[in-house]
Parts: structure tokens; C-alpha cells; sequence
């Protein structure tokens, strides 16, 4: 089967677990069933400002989600019984070296959840360790190979970090690593992987400052008879305006098919809202104001450049 998923998809990504638990909440080591319970509470509150979105004029048939199995099992099946497109990771939370999350187990909760697309998030620098590069690349062609065989969706989220002489050779400038370096390591890491044998329907790349580098991350993405697959802009938790550039860049370049921004979207209202300084309808009513600028943001500067 030919890998390929190139319609629409406005993705707001909730799945964060160990920087949800460490940062928003302040705790650490194994949760109690209360500490817990409250973490599935705020992921509800996210997942509720997306379905305000949708109340309020966002498109439904692209829009879709990405949260954890551990917190949001329940909004998984709620989102899937509603029609929405869902997502999961399987990807250990925290590491700098992908493993799964289930271990041998992985395709059991994988049919267990039945998600749209199988996420994975792996930091992955062609120029980095080439053993655990390596060590990388097996599993996630075992990984890849599954979902093949099982005709599941595969979404593949590509972070490049800078390797420390890298970082040394452009004086310790990592916003000149992003704009200067990164695109071609991007490029590179995605061809890379494709020769290992592993085979995205869709790549959730880092913002890209240049269209042009846009239009090589598809080319990629793209190559040796790969036509239909989609690349989508994370936010990485950037500053709206920031956000607003990536979306307005990539939209304009065919072959990227939408976005998958979280943190930006719903971080400073979970705060506030754990923070009573708003209250749980205020809170959704933001997440989902967020979520509609991203889908305006990308829908108006694709219309243009078409």
C-alpha cells in the first residue's frame, strides 16, 4: 500500500504527559488516582474548547485530534463515535531516544484505542549519534511496517536538535541553527529514515521561515513516487505571531495539508483555568478562539496563494 494521506487536517494536539504533569501541575514520580483524575479533568477542558471550535464555524470534517491513551482514552472514544479524526502516540513521553510507550505490547493498545493515525515523535539529527540513529530507525520500521500491514494511518513528528558543535560553530545560536541548518537537516533526516524503511502518510515538521524550504521538506516528503502524503506545521509552543508566520508560509506551499498546534493553543488557559483566574467556560471559549485563528490563518493564505 502506498503511503499517502493528503486531505485537509487541523489537528490540535493534547498529548503531552510528562511536561502536562511536571509543568502545569508541578508533580512528579508516580501520580496518585486523584492527581490523576485531575489531569484527565484538564484534558477534557482542552478537548471541549476544540468541540466549541466546531460550534462556533470550525470545519468539522478536517478537524482532529491528538491526545494520550494513559489521560484521554474516554475523549478518544468520544471524539471517534462523534466522526472526528483522532490520533495517539506511542512514543515513550520525555525521552531523547524513541522507544515504545507499551514495549512488545504496543500493537494490542494500539487496536485497543483504534486511532486514525498512530503518532510517533522522535529527535532525530542526521548528523547526530549514528547509533541511536540506528537503534531509531529499527523500531520504527517495525512500527511502520505494522500499520502497513494493519492499514493504519502513520504520523510521523520530525524534531531536529541541534548537536552540541553544530550549536558551537554558529556561536550558540540556536534561532540561527533554525533558520540557517535545520531546513537542510529536515530534508536530510526525512530521506534518511525513508531509506530505513520507514514510511509516514504524514510528517508533522517544526515551522519553517522560508517557503521555499517548505517546498523542499514536501519535495521529501514527496519523493520517489510518495505523491500523496501531507506534511503539517507544529507550534512547538511558540508565540502566537510566530505561529501565525509558519501556518501563513506553509499554507502556501502545496503538498502541506494543515497543522497540529497545542501548547500555543490551549497552555495559558489550562493555566489560568487551574489558576481560577478563568472559569471552565472562559477557558474553552479561548482554546477554541486559538484553534479557529490557526484554521483561518491557513485556510485564507491557501485561498491566496491558489
Amino acid at each position: 500500500m502506498t503511503p499517502g494521506f493528503d486531505e485537509p487536517l487541523y489537528m490540535l494536539p493534547f498529548d503531552q504527559r510528562e511536561s502536562f504533569q511536571t509543568k502545569i501541575f508541578g508533580w512528579k514520580g508516580p501520580l496518585s488516582t486523584e492527581q490523576t483524575v485531575a489531569i484527565v479533568a484538564a484534558k477534557r477542558v482542552i478537548y471541549d474548547g476544540f468541540l466549541r471550535a466546531i460550534e462556533l464555524g470550525a470545519p468539522a470534517k478536517p478537524a482532529a485530534i491528538l491526545v494520550d491513551e494513559q489521560f484521554g482514552t474516554s475523549i478518544l472514544r468520544d471524539a471517534r463515535r462523534r466522526g472526528f479524526m483522532t490520533a495517539c502516540p506511542v512514543e515513550k513521553s520525555g525521552q531523547k531516544e524513541f522507544d515504545f510507550e507499551y514495549g512488545q505490547h504496543f500493537a494490542q493498545h494500539i487496536e485497543s484505542v483504534a486511532p486514525t493515525f498512530c503518532k510517533v515523535l522522535v529527535r532525530y539529527n542526521p548528523e547526530g549519534d549514528p547509533s541511536m540513529n540506528r537503534r531509531q530507525g529499527a523500531r520504527l520500521r517495525r512500527l511502520s511496517e505494522y500499520l502497513r500491514r494493519t492499514e493504519r494511518k502513520f504520523m510521523f513528528e520530525l524534531l531536529v536538535p541541534p548537536e552540541t558543535d553544530e550549536l558551537v560553530d554558529l556561536g550558540g545560536d540556536a534561532a540561527l541553527f533554525d533558520r540557517v541548518e535545520r531546513p537542510r537537516l529536515m530534508v536530510d533526516a526525512i530521506v534518511e529514515l525513508q531509506n530505513a524503511g520507514v514510511e509516514p502518510d504524514v510528517w508533522k515538521v517544526e515551522g519553517l521561515d522560508r517557503t521555499d524550504s517548505c517546498a523542499k521538506v514536501v519535495a521529501a516528503a514527496r519523493r520517489s513516487g510518495r505523491d500523496h502524503v501531507g506534511c503539517i506545521v507544529l507550534g512547538r509552543g511558540a508565540e502566537a505571531s510566530r505561529v501565525e508566520t509558519w501556518l501563513s508560509d506553509a499554507a502556501s506551499v502545496p503538498g502541506f495539508i494543515g497543522f497540529a498546534v497545542g501548547r500555543t493553543t490551549f497552555w495559558d488557559a489550562v493555566i489560568d483555568w487551574r489558576a481560577h483566574r478563568l472559569s471552565r467556560e472562559e477557558a474553552t471559549l479561548e482554546i477554541a478562539r486559538r484553534y479557529l485563528q490557526w484554521v483561518d490563518i491557513f485556510e485564507h493564505s491557501r485561498r491566496a496563494a491558489a
